[in-house]
C-alpha cells in the first residue's frame, strides 16, 4: 500500500505519506501485536513512498522507475464481479516475481471508482510467473482506478502504481458523498476527530464504538490496528498514512499531511469480532472550506 502524503512517523497505514492509500500499520510485534514505532515495516515503506516534500503522490503514474502496472484486461462489464488479472513489469519488460513482504503481503490492491462511492482493499494471489490475480466488485458503470502497492526485492523505495479499469453498463455519475464525523457500519459507529492542512502535519484520530461502548478490544489486521487509505476528489491521488496507536482502541491516531487542498475520501479498515470492516468519511481541507 503505495506515494505521496508525506507521513511523519508511523500514521495511518487505505495505507498513507498519504502515500495514503494502503494505510497500513506498524509491522506486528510479539504476540501479533502492532510493534511499537520504529520497529521496521512500515515506517521505512511509507517514507520511501513520500520521497522529496515535492514528491507527486501515489498512484497517479501507472509507469515509475522502471515498473510497469499491466492490467490483462482494462475492459470489464459493469452489475456484479470480475476476475482482475495484472502483471507488475520490472525495468527487463518481464513480470516481476520477487517482492518484499509489508504488512504480511507482497502487494495490496485497491480499486475505487472515480466517484469515491466504493472502496476495495484487496489482496490477490500471485502464480509462478508473476501474474496476479483477484475478484473484484464492479457494482457500477464507470471509471475506476486500480491501484497496486508493492516494493521489489532490491528495492528501497515502494512503489504505488495506479491504471484505469472501464466498466461499461447504464452510467449514472453521482456526486461526491457527504459524511459527518461520525458514520456507522455493521452495527458499529466511528467518529474521526481532526483534520487534513495542506502541508502542515497532523492527527486524524478514528473512534470505534459498538451500541454506545468504545471498543477496547480491536483485533490486529495486517500487523495493525487500523489501515487508512486516503484519496484526494478529483485525480484520486493515493496518500499513505500511518498509525501511531499500539493500544486495541477505541481510538486510533494517524499523522498524516495533505499534499494540497481539497476533498479526501478516508477508508478505515478495522478487525473486530474476527471480521473487517470499512468506514468511509468524506473530508475536506480547511483551505477547501474557505472556497
Amino acid at each position: 500500500m503505495k506515494t505521496a502524503l508525506r507521513v511523519t512517523a508511523f500514521t495511518l497505514g487505505l495505507t498513507a505519506a498519504f502515500g495514503l492509500a494502503l494505510g497500513v500499520g506498524h509491522a506486528a510485534g510479539p504476540g501479533g501485536k502492532p510493534a511499537p514505532a520504529g520497529h521496521g515495516g512500515h515506517e521505512e515503506h511509507a517514507a520511501g513512498h513520500a520521497g522529496h516534500a515535492d514528491a507527486a503522490p501515489g498512484g497517479l503514474q501507472v509507469s515509475e522507475r522502471g515498473y510497469t502496472l499491466s492490467l490483462d484486461n482494462p475492459f470489464v462489464t459493469a452489475g456484479g464481479t470480475t476476475d482482475l488479472r495484472f502483471r507488475i513489469l520490472g525495468p527487463d519488460g518481464h513480470p516481476l516475481t520477487a517482492y518484499q513482504q509489508q504488512h504480511e503481503k507482497e502487494l495490496h490492491l485497491i480499486v475505487a471508482p472515480r466517484d469515491l462511492s466504493t472502496f476495495q482493499h484487496l489482496h490477490p494471489t500471485r502464480a509462478e510467473d508473476g501474474t496476479w490475480s483477484a475478484t473484484t466488485a464492479v457494482p457500477a458503470a464507470g471509471e475506476y482506478r486500480v491501484f497496486a502497492d508493492f516494493l521489489p526485492i532490491g528495492e528501497s523505495e515502494g512503489l504505488t502504481l495506479g491504471a484505469d479499469l472501464h466498466a461499461t453498463g447504464d452510467l449514472r455519475p453521482a456526486p461526491l458523498p457527504e459524511t459527518g464525523r461520525s458514520v456507522d457500519v455493521d452495527g458499529y459507529t466511528v467518529t474521526l476527530d481532526g483534520d487534513l492542512t495542506p502541508g502542515a502535519g497532523g492527527e486524524l484520530t478514528l473512534a470505534v464504538s459498538k451500541d454506545g461502548r468504545p471498543v477496547t478490544d480491536l483485533q490486529p489486521y495486517l500487523g495493525a490496528y487500523g489501515h487508512l487509505v486516503a484519496l484526494r476528489a478529483g485525480d484520486l491521488a493515493y496518500l499513505h498514512v500511518h498509525p501511531e496507536s499500539t493500544t486495541p482502541g477505541p481510538g486510533i491516531t494517524f499523522h498524516a499531511t495533505a499534499p494540497s487542498a481539497g476533498s479526501y475520501r478516508l477508508f478505515l479498515d478495522f478487525k473486530h469480532g474476527d471480521t473487517v470492516r470499512t468506514a468511509a468519511f468524506t473530508l475536506a481541507t480547511p483551505a477547501a472550506h474557505q472556497h
